[in-house]
């Protein structure tokens, strides 16, 4: 198999040995345990394998420890969302799907489309636009009201909060879906951390995991893991592009190939999983950071910078945590703010792949979608969303935002 190859460690980088010291084996014969006896025993005999909000309360004030757990039922019942949906509504006809700011801005110069950022030239920086696209089968599904702002806000948050770990490339921040940026040269890889055997993909770690595979991306693995079970220990399985697809890679054929130096991958792999142990220490309000995905360039000076985006709900994958060890325990999946229906929708009402002309996404889901990253942002940020209370057109606001920076940074 290509991929199982692509994923065995070489000479320049020993494999990196899991083992699995956060359960003391005791049992006389721990391979003989079914799935479900094996979770119980994991999660009797170590408190290590319960996520970081889990194992938190001790260390609780009495007034934090009788705080309600977050709950799913606050995405259908707290007043909080309908007052979000009614600002939903209102705003549907007002997204920001397309820009143009090369033509409205002066000074800025051509523009790269991505799935979600538009990414324009601005001489000595760049200037990101996250859109409310929401893109699946490689077209655009629909725009989410407040999706580019919660996206684009939820990272600036983390690139602040982490500056201890690593520098970023952040500028500034003139409007709720603009970051003006340093150029840099961005690393052709992907630096995916995981805390978990989880994930459905080709190249998520338990597809690999229940084919047989325990070296990946020169990480060993030990047998005997369960879906959805943490890790001993975080890990790192870098990507890189191919034509329409991930590739797993190891640090070995990343540095063979020239995708980046010793030095430059040493620096960033270092720094990833650094910025992943932190989120998964500061996520105290009920969600576990279970992977996510992290991009880092390269500044004329030689300075190893984080770019793109931050933990964002796009970026990461998040369990709820109080919910966790019980569903585990009983072989079930973990609960989590679910972001697939309207894919889903499409794929049930058209062929996505083939159609040319895609039905209408349904206003009350994408609403819901709407609402459901703003819950994101709230739980991951513990902080409230901020609705714009005008109706101007954003990409009006945006266009007046953007020129004032560039002249001040001119």
């Amino acid at each position: 198999m290509k991929m199982a190859q692509n994923c065995i460690g070489g000479a320049l980088n020993p494999p990196k040995i899991l083992t699995p010291k956060c359960i003391p084996i005791s049992h006389p014969n721990p391979s003989s345990l079914s799935s479900s006896s094996l979770r119980k025993f994991i999660l009797t005999k170590s408190k290590k394998y319960l996520p970081p909000s889990i194992c938190i309360s001790a260390s609780m004030s009495s007034s934090q420890q009788h705080q309600p757990p977050l709950s799913l039922e606050a995405l259908k019942t707290s007043e909080r969302r309908n007052e979000v949906l009614n600002a939903i509504q209102s705003s549907l006809s007002n997204c920001l799907s397309v820009t143009h700011l090369d033509l409205t801005v002066p000074g800025l110069k051509s523009k790269t489309r991505g799935k979600v950022r538009d990414i324009y030239d601005g001489g000595n920086y760049l200037v990101l636009v996250t859109t409310d696209r929401q893109s699946a089968f490689d077209r655009v599904l629909a725009s989410i009201p407040f999706k580019g702002q919660v996206l684009n806000e939820t990272s600036l948050r983390w690139f602040n909060k982490t500056q201890h770990i690593v520098p970023n490339a952040v500028v500034s921040a003139p409007d709720k879906n603009v970051t003006i940026a340093k150029k840099c040269s961005v690393f052709p890889v992907e630096f995916v951390v995981r805390g978990y055997v989880t994930g459905s993909t080709d190249t998520s770690l338990w597809t690999v995991y229940k084919k047989g595979v325990r070296n990946y991306c020169g990480n060993v693995l030990p047998d005997g893991m369960v879906k959805n079970q943490k890790l001993p220990e975080n890990i790192l399985t870098p990507t890189t592009k191919a034509a329409d697809h991930d590739v797993p890679v190891t640090p070995d054929e990343i540095i063979q190939r020239g995708l980046m130096s010793r030095a430059d991958y040493e620096e960033a792999s270092k720094r990833a999983l650094q910025l992943f142990q932190y989120g998964q220490v500061a996520m105290k309000h009920g969600l576990v950071l279970v992977d996510t995905k992290y991009e880092f360039g390269k500044a004329p000076d030689g300075t190893v910078l984080l770019v793109d985006e931050v933990h964002t709900p796009d970026s990461s994958r998040y369990w709820i945590g109080h919910s966790y060890q019980e569903r585990f325990w009983n072989g079930l999946e973990p609960e989590n703010v679910d972001k697939e229906f309207l894919r889903l929708w499409f794929n049930d009402h058209c062929n996505p792949y083939e159609d040319k002309v895609l039905p209408d996404a349904p206003e009350e889901l994408v609403s819901e979608l709407a609402w459901r990253y703003i819950f994101l942002f709230e739980t991951i940020t513990n902080s409230s969303f901020e609705i714009p209370t005008t109706k101007e057109p954003i990409h009006d606001r945006i266009t007046q935002n953007v020129s004032q920076a560039l002249k001040s940074l001119s």
